[in-house]
């Protein structure tokens, strides 16, 4: 890859990395759909798959974190994300009334993201503190229950509460800020990697070449992450179904 590519203005890892989060998302859901509509006998609220699922929460957290830190579109961005997540609510609302998204992953990261024009101005020390306290609140606000059906947002849940997708502020702030943390220190410079001058791909063999385009694949994916995010479960569904039909 040279600098009259497409992913010139991009860091092209950044890209990779959230697209592999995006890869091990799309298989956990379709472990979910397994289970939830064809009745396979397989659980993902514990074990492999449960840690498989979360895996791809935190670097996909994580990597939002790391990009935010290199632009001045995270207001705009935020506000977009957390709209899709408003309309995935409805959604899902109308789908089911009784086991929707109330507070998901596209709702903690548009806040998120709204807040990070700000955070990432502070030095990265105050930023691990506010990180390791928000990881702690998130710990303690998960082994109680509240009177209160509003608090849900920063994780503080009634004993009826349920939500088909759940991210709230605490503990997962702590993962986006550590994020920035790590993108002010690793993406300072704003530079990436050409994939042509990488050491580990030199030569033009067929390996290097087939991973190169897996590489390129997975990156494309993460630029899209959004979209694929919005219609990679229909998909899944309609497939599933078109599979059992047979």
């Amino acid at each position: 890859m040279n600098s009259s590519t497409a992913y010139n203005n991009r860091i092209w890892e950044i890209d990779f990395i959230r697209g592999i989060a995006i890869i091990l998302m799309i298989v956990f859901h379709l472990i979910v759909d397994l289970k939830d509509f064809y009745a396979y006998n397989i659980d993902y609220l514990a074990g492999f798959w449960y840690l498989e699922g979360k895996l791809s929460a935190i670097i996909f957290i994580l990597i939002s974190g790391v990009s935010s830190t290199l632009g001045s579109g995270s207001l705009s961005h935020g506000s977009k994300v957390f709209a899709w997540g408003m309309f995935l609510t409805v959604v899902t609302y109308l789908y089911n009334p009784g086991n929707y998204i109330l507070f998901g992953i596209l709702h903690f990261l548009g806040i998120s993201l709204l807040s990070a024009s700000f955070m990432r101005r502070l030095p990265s020390s105050c930023l691990a503190m506010i990180s390791c306290a928000a990881i702690a609140l998130g710990i303690l606000f998960s082994e109680r229950f509240v009177s209160s059906p509003y608090l849900f947002p920063i994780g503080l849940i009634s004993s009826t509460f349920i939500s088909l997708d759940y991210y709230p502020i605490f503990p997962w702030y702590g993962v986006f800020l550590f994020g920035i943390i790590v993108g002010k220190i690793v993406c300072a410079d704003k530079k990436r990697l050409s994939l042509r001058q990488a050491s580990y791909i030199q030569s033009e063999s067929y390996a290097s070449l087939l991973l190169i385009r897996s590489i390129k694949l997975t990156a494309w994916l993460g630029q899209h992450s959004l979209a694929i995010y919005l219609i990679h479960q229909p998909i899944l569904l309609a497939l599933l179904y078109t599979l059992h039909l047979f």
